[in-house]
């Protein structure tokens, strides 16, 4: 539900109703007071003149309380954030022309919808956003299993707007008979295609490599590689789960450091010396070609732009190490025609036994294949062939090329 904003702003509206504002920043404020109540009680465990503990035992309770202690408070500090975001969340819109309107409506109505309403958005990020709330003209449509499908009404409005859209995520496949607002987008500046490479480690069934492409919002390509600690069946789950926990805290508003300052928490909280896996993100923005890495143990990634490669390495711990991490965050930003390349750490391994690690950007930068698949699969081939075909840990390569879409409306 949107509400429109001060009287004086009658074109802004908000994405929530005022007075669910205020509730949601009321909420903010009680996470970031309990945020601070937590901190104040681990600086006051820590005061000077304090008395020691009896014993080590009683030393390392105290220890890991304090830890949970400054967890818990940067895990409610989060919470308040995305509350506040979300309340303060507003669009600007413009109802459409009564000409324009009517015009849309006709091109809709040949193909059998009705318009109600028709509202241009602008996000606070900049992008528009088209609101429609429409129908199918009678129930045959679905009786007879003739849906309108929400792309086709996509390519109708991209005609009449001469602006190239796409339906919105969460929005509907399907018109129906009943009256719905569906939502509309601009398609991003660029696009991705992906390729994948993998060897399982000999002797092993699967993989403790795991990895996710998927869009994280509109505009936005999000890359996960996690490597499990050791092979096999539990390097896999350990892997697969510290895969679907950043998909989901990503999902619920959560940034990055934050998601994997939780799951690493997590991974602590369990007490399990082996429970330790690699946490590489590649986060790419469709609409600019910026594009932000996040490694947490992770092994090298590249970005190939022709024959010349960059590296983009951090020197920090996995995740389930230590109660705290400071994973590396590095900025880049990408041009049509780039690749990007992550690895996994069986990759390095294979080629210390041969020519070693230093010469991988100059075999990158010598490939000459476009199609993601064929460069991941050489890069593989490349790696095996240093290590005599032995496969002593498993290898996984991910690329994604980017480049930017023709202008056809």
């Amino acid at each position: 539900m949107r509400k429109q904003v001060e009287a004086g702003d009658e074109n802004k509206i908000r994405v929530i109703p005022e007075y669910g504002r205020q509730r949601l920043l009321t909420y903010a404020e009680s996470f970031r007071d309990l945020a601070d109540l937590f901190e104040e009680d681990e600086t006051e465990d820590g005061v000077e003149g304090k008395d020691d503990p009896v014993d080590r035992q009683d030393y390392l309770w105290q220890r890991k309380l304090q830890e949970n202690q400054g967890l818990l408070a940067e895990h409610l500090k989060e919470m308040a954030h995305i509350l506040s975001e979300v309340a303060k969340e507003t669009y600007l819109y413009r109802p459409m022309g009564e000409r324009k309107f009517r015009q849309i409506s006709k091109l809709l109505r040949e193909s059998g919808i009705l318009l109600k309403s028709f509202f241009e958005l602008e996000r606070e990020d900049g992008h528009m956003e088209i609101s429609l709330t429409m129908k199918t003209i009678s129930e045959k449509y679905t009786k007879l299993g003739e849906h309108v499908c929400i792309e086709d009404v996509a390519d109708f409005v991209s005609v009449a707007t001469n602006r190239r859209l796409r339906a919105a995520r969460n929005t509907p496949q399907y018109l129906t008979p009943e009256w719905n607002t569906y939502y509309f987008v601009e398609e991003p500046d660029y696009y991705l295609l992906t390729g994948v490479a993998k060897a399982v480690k000999e002797m092993e069934e699967v993989s403790g490599d795991n990895y996710s492409f998927y869009e994280a919002e509109t505009g936005r390509m999000v890359t996960i590689l996690s490597d499990g600690m050791g092979s096999g069946e539990k390097a896999c789950v350990d892997s697969e789960r510290v895969i679907e926990k950043m998909e989901r805290l990503l999902e619920a508003g959560f940034r990055k450091e934050s998601a994997a300052q939780m799951i690493n928490g997590a991974l602590v909280a369990a007490g399990q010396e082996e429970n330790m896996s690699t946490l590489d993100v590649c986060d790419i923005d469709l609409y600019t070609g910026k594009c932000e890495f996040m490694k947490a143990g992770a092994a090298c990634s590249y970005i190939k732009r022709g024959r010349l490669v960059d590296r983009l390495s951090a020197l920090n711990f996995p995740l389930g190490v230590f109660g705290q991490i400071e994973p590396e965050i590095l900025h880049r930003v990408l041009q049509s025609g780039d690749y990007v390349i992550m690895l996994s750490d069986g990759i390095l391994d294979a080629l210390s036994q041969g020519i070693g690690e230093e010469m991988l950007p100059e075999i990158i930068g010598r490939i000459e294949y476009t199609n993601p698949n064929e460069i991941a699969n050489q890069i593989l081939t490349y790696c095996l062939k240093q290590s005599n075909g032995q496969i002593r840990d498993d290898m996984t390569v991910l690329v994604i090329g980017i480049w930017e879409r023709e202008e056809d409306i």
